[in-house]
């Protein structure tokens, strides 16, 4: 993508977004290339944490313990007959 310095300061925010996304933004003065806004990220250090959330999430889901679910949740708060306790 390329954009003028000009344009660039209202949506800087953005731009680094998209620019830590893998795109490379192409900032122009005059309508000539002037400087390239592009992820410091390596593929590696990527892939590293791609794998270190699979392995958070990996042991997310093995502490997971079983319990009531939503419809009820609640039940403790009322007698058999659905009065409150």
């Amino acid at each position: 993508m390329e954009i003028s310095v000009t344009a660039a300061k209202g949506q800087l925010t953005e731009l680094v977004r998209r620019a830590e996304a893998g795109e490379q933004i192409v900032l122009t003065r005059h309508g000539k290339p002037a400087a390239r806004l592009t992820s410091i990220t390596t593929p590696a250090e990527a892939e590293r944490r791609r794998k270190f959330l699979a392995e958070i999430s990996r042991r997310g889901a093995k502490a997971i313990t079983p319990g009531p679910d939503a419809a009820h949740s609640a039940d403790f708060l009322y007698d058999d007959d659905g009065l409150p306790a």
